[in-house]
């Protein structure tokens, strides 16, 4: 929430020169006679102020060869008895498509630095098998390798994310597999190409050179990183019209240090973008909590950990434009999301967790805040797409589901490639089991046709919140959906739509106020046209 405004009134939340401002409702506001009490907030939405574009990639999601993500969740093989078309599954495409996945990141994640792209071309029963040593110690036979991403790919209507090997590959083998996807005309790689089936070349957009090279890429320094960057983007060709947005390795969450050094070593000379991984972990890694049977304080936890990225991202923005004050290299979140303990009886290598409402609500905050910040956020990613970590899918042999995390995606969708407008909203904030939530996320966008879509999200399990906007614009008709349920209440096999949209009846919008009843525990998208 943003305002131009010198003046701050009381129990707003926005940020005015960098820094942010936040007022919590006086507690006889939140409590009269020991009985919770409504809270309300007042704002102005101005379709007229514009933002920036919010980029269709901020919805991106993420595949790695990890676990069930891949094999199972997304190919099956030819020869599966599961619906599939060319060994993707059907369904789980289908489902993808619906929500309109924008960019696709493979193949890692750790197993990128690992991963020998010659081992997965050429005919199936010919490829090296390894060792997938980052996760589980399982045997990777590289079924799945270049010619099937592109195929799923253009099977979802997607943008490819391609992540080059530095940890352990070579300058050589990263210019060769971009000059094998990208080549038009007679070379050694084109040809090779032809020869496994594919003569036209793909179009790789976005290229990342390394990942996690502070920890499992490598466990470089930032400087040794920054100037191995500058060599490996330098074979990173251009070929014809293909032209690469190359993305630099940036940092784990607040490692403001990593991001000054390297920062410092790379201009938009070099790079298009900078990438920021930040996962939301209650309580420590060695101890995460469950995804389901966690408590009211484990909940708001997590809530208060996830909107720890906002502060995290301006000021890594901060930094970057030390170095680079026009802006030109973007920031990209290609990893995000919840992790938790994983599920008993699961391989712990495979990340396999279910997914709740609560789940929904950190996805629904975070996409709030990537589209306030789309000027400078280009992509985010989040992990993963499928059976791993903070999934918007679930499969079991051929049964699928869709997890509420699926459903904030739904919801959102139509904030792709439209324009952010202004959106001023008073934010009562109020303190739970210790930890300070506010009552109110929101972002707001307008697409080509006009159409205004208004997203938000109340985190409290108990509060309901009532939202009265001055609507800025000429609008006459509105409509609402909403996502709402317990804090664990999740879908599984057994019982698939426990958590589902639902037409939403507490918008309206009466003489240019829009007003919006929003129970506790609930994401609503107001669409106004």
């Amino acid at each position: 929430m943003y305002s131009t405004k010198k003046s701050i009134p009381v129990g707003v939340d926005f940020l005015y020169d960098d820094k942010r401002v936040r007022k919590s409702l006086p507690e006889a506001e939140q409590k009269r006679n020991g009985e919770s009490k409504m809270a309300k907030t007042n704002g102005v939405i101005n379709s007229n102020r514009t933002l920036g574009k919010i980029n269709k990639e901020i919805y991106g999601h993420f595949s790695e060869h990890l676990g069930r993500c891949i094999y199972e969740g997304i190919f099956v093989g030819e020869d599966s008895e599961i619906p599939n078309t060319n060994g993707m599954r059907n369904d789980v495409v289908e489902a993808l498509k619906n929500i309109k996945v924008p960019v696709l990141r493979w193949p890692g994640g750790c197993f990128a630095d690992e991963y020998h792209w010659m081992d997965g071309i050429g005919p199936k029963e010919a490829r090296k098998c390894m060792i997938n040593t980052h996760w589980g110690g399982v045997v990777e036979d590289n079924s799945f390798g270049t010619h099937e991403f592109f195929e799923l790919c253009d099977q979802l209507g997607c943008e490819p994310y391609i992540n080059g090997n530095v940890g352990s590959g070579t300058v050589r083998e990263m210019s060769e597999w971009i000059e094998y996807m990208t080549f038009d005309g007679e070379s050694p790689m084109a040809k090779l190409r032809e020869e496994n089936g594919r003569k036209e070349p793909w179009k790789v957009k976005y290229f990342g050179v390394g990942n996690e090279n502070w920890g499992c890429g490598g466990n470089m320094t930032p400087e040794f990183y920054g100037n191995m960057y500058r060599r490996y983007q330098t074979y990173c060709r251009n070929y014809g019209d293909n032209k690469l947005y190359k993305i630099c390795c940036g940092p784990n969450a607040d490692d403001f240090d990593w991001t000054d050094k390297v920062m410092s070593l790379i201009t938009d000379q070099f790079a298009d973008a900078i990438s920021m991984h930040y996962y939301t972990v209650p309580g420590s890694w060695e101890e995460k909590g469950h995804a389901l049977g966690f408590d009211e304080k484990r909940y708001y936890e997590t809530i208060e950990a996830t909107l720890r990225i906002e502060p995290m991202i301006e000021r890594h923005l901060d930094i970057m434009s030390k170095y680079d004050p026009e802006h030109k290299v973007k920031l990209i979140v290609d990893e995000w999301g919840t992790w938790f303990d994983v599920e008993e009886g699961t391989n712990p290598g495979f990340l396999y967790q279910q997914n709740t409402m609560r789940d929904a609500m950190v996805a629904a905050l975070n996409l709030n805040i990537f589209n306030r910040h789309c000027d400078r956020i280009s992509m985010a990613n989040i992990a993963q797409v499928v059976n791993v970590l903070q999934s918007v899918i679930l499969t079991e042999g051929d049964k699928m589901i869709k997890t509420p995390t699926y459903y904030v995606y739904e919801m959102y969708k139509d904030h792709q490639e439209a324009q952010l407008v202004d959106c001023y909203l008073d934010c009562p904030e109020v303190t739970c089991e210790g930890f300070d939530i506010p009552l109110v996320s929101s972002s707001a966008s307008v697409n080509e046709e006009g159409k205004m879509t208004i997203t938000l999200a109340n985190p409290h399990l108990t509060e309901s919140l009532t939202v009265s906007a001055q609507i800025l614009g000429n609008y006459n008709n509105c409509e609402a959906t909403i996502l709402t349920g317990k804090m664990d209440d999740h879908n599984d096999f057994e019982n698939p739509d426990t958590v589902q949209l639902a037409a939403f009846d507490g918008a309206s919008l009466n003489d240019g106020t829009l007003s919006v009843e929003m129970p506790a525990m609930s994401i609503v998208k107001v669409t106004l046209a």
